[in-house]
């Protein structure tokens, strides 16, 4: 597995000039948070999700270089368009790159644009202190549960994770949690009612999105020459579907 450091990234103060590694923009999204959004996709990302749909994402340096004054600039254009929506960066994993999408987003808001940092929450601790007063809404993908099954999906275990959630609902940042049903690997009861009784017990969760499970990236890990691990894995039925959102009402918990 390759690993990079991303402490660079991290470090330093946020500007125009800070430079960051871009996968690729959607300009009119509707699912990476509310309303029409600018969604950023950023690439680097320490993780190795069994079900990741974007492999070509992973490596840092895989993406193009841009300067957070170009990307402000660019989103600058489209602000009639998402005014009623706003910006999410993505990845990847965005706070592998921290300056710089500290950087952006706080020009952004001085638009008075709303602000998502869609994350798995694997830095954990390891966060610049004025970073999330930039954004808006943090949607958190929760891989599984318990540290071992989370290091089998993802290659890392989920103390950190776990930490991020609880900073979020300290600085009472309002968040929606992002779970992948995989049939077979995060369908278990064991999964399901230990991310209940989780986010049913933080304060801050607005709301839980049960995304299901799809091969659209299988594909890229052809072209990458990489093993796609979950070939045979079948995508979940709607029934499937609707049992796992009834589990998560169970507890309290917006779900769509």
């Amino acid at each position: 597995m390759l690993v990079e450091s991303y402490d660079d990234l991290m470090q330093g103060d946020p500007s125009p000039e800070c430079e960051g590694f871009l996968h690729s923009v959607e300009t009119c999204g509707t699912v990476d948070g509310p309303g029409i959004r600018f969604v950023l996709f950023t690439t680097g990302c320490p993780l190795r999700c069994l079900y990741c749909h974007n492999p070509d994402t992973q490596r840092l340096k895989a993406g193009r270089k841009v300067t957070a004054g170009e990307m402000v600039e660019q989103i600058r254009r489209y602000r009639p368009f998402i005014k009623n929506g706003g910006l999410t960066i993505s990845g990847g994993e965005p706070l592998a790159q921290q300056r710089f999408i500290e950087s952006v987003f706080r020009d952004v808001k001085r638009m008075g644009l709303h602000t998502a940092l869609d994350t798995s929450g694997c830095f954990g601790t390891r966060i610049r202190p004025h970073l999330l007063d930039e954004v808006d809404l943090v949607l958190l993908d929760l891989k599984s549960w318990t540290n071992a099954r989370h290091r089998r999906i993802t290659g890392q275990a989920m103390d950190e994770v776990l930490a991020f959630a609880h900073h979020l609902e300290a600085i009472r940042k309002p968040t929606w949690i992002r779970f992948v049903l995989v049939p077979g690997l995060t369908n278990d009861d064991e999964t399901l009612d230990g991310i209940g009784s989780f986010a049913g017990a933080l304060h801050n969760i607005e709301l839980v999105e049960v995304l299901p499970f799809h091969k659209y990236g299988e594909s890229k890990y052809e072209r990458l020459q990489q093993r796609y691990e979950l070939k045979n894995c079948p995508e979940p039925t709607d029934q499937e579907v609707e049992r796992v959102k009834a589990r998560f009402r169970s507890f309290g918990l917006k779900v769509r």
